[in-house]
């Protein structure tokens, strides 16, 4: 555990993400004294929680009191409402940390000035803490800051630190944005399945269960997924045959590498909105 937040962790926003990230902190021991919330209508599994925890609630900044770190979970369009509101929060040795799609820090600093920021990308996964998050902080973080930051984060899943925050924009585009691209694969897969006589039910039962078997298979083998991959398919069968269609030159690669560039694309998009 590193050195102590030196003020209260502040939490703007406790919906989907802003609730997982809450949750998370509270069922991981963390005191809940030492945690605000700042929504004006948490719904009722949120107030049960802090009030099981003994968190705090507000449903706008209380005068007078100067955050440790300062958690953004507010959708990126109620951005520009909400941050003139929170500014009082921030103080000399305050790390403000956001997690909104599109939000620069640029953006930020026009309300925290030169204050010690933190961008970050989880994604929803991070609901049931098998998210992951990817972080990037201004020159202003201290090393300590940026441990305690993580701290939070890792409740969700791992971190990964990136050099700049144009890394931020790729992040969004493969994991931000990509479990919905895992719910299509699922999609497209019970499809194809129906269309070859199986019924549209059993079709899904057997997409869904392959995705998430596969995930988790991924996740506790110490091979890459190449090799996982090529475990599967033997030469000349039926995985082989499947594959030949997949990564062919017009096959997934080049429709993955178009797909994320768009969304890469939009993400810088937002950022300059």
């Amino acid at each position: 555990m590193t050195a102590a937040v030196a003020g209260p962790i502040v939490l703007v926003g406790a919906g989907n993400m802003g609730g997982a990230m809450l949750s998370g902190w509270l069922d991981s021991g963390r005191d809940g004294s030492s945690i605000v919330v700042l929504d004006p209508s948490p719904s009722d599994t949120i107030k049960a929680k802090l009030a099981e925890k003994g968190a705090s609630s507000y449903p706008s900044a209380p005068e007078g009191m100067i955050a440790g770190i300062l958690f953004l979970a507010v959708k990126p369009q109620m951005m520009e409402t909400v941050l003139p509101s929170v500014a009082r929060l921030v103080g000399p040795n305050t790390v403000v940390v956001s997690v909104a799609a599109g939000t620069t820090l640029s953006s930020l600093s026009k309300h925290f000035g030169d204050a010690a920021m933190v961008r970050a990308m989880p994604n929803t996964p991070a609901m049931i803490g098998r998210g992951i998050t990817g972080a990037y902080g201004n020159a202003g973080v201290t090393d300590i800051q940026r441990q305690q930051v993580s701290e939070l984060l890792a409740v969700s899943g791992p971190v990964e630190w990136v050099s700049s925050e144009a890394d931020i924009d790729a992040v969004t585009a493969v994991s931000g944005s990509g479990p919905a691209y895992v719910f299509y694969l699922v999609e497209c897969m019970a499809e194809a399945g129906r269309k070859l006589g199986l019924p549209a039910d059993l079709a899904m039962r057997l997409a869904r269960e392959t995705v998430s078997g596969a995930g988790e298979l991924m996740r506790r083998s110490p091979d890459d997924a190449a090799q996982l991959r090529k475990n599967v398919t033997s030469p000349g069968g039926t995985t082989a045959a499947a594959l030949s269609v997949l990564m062919a030159q017009e096959g997934m690669q080049p429709l993955f590498d178009t797909a994320l560039a768009a969304a890469r694309n939009r993400a810088e998009e937002l950022g300059k909105a």
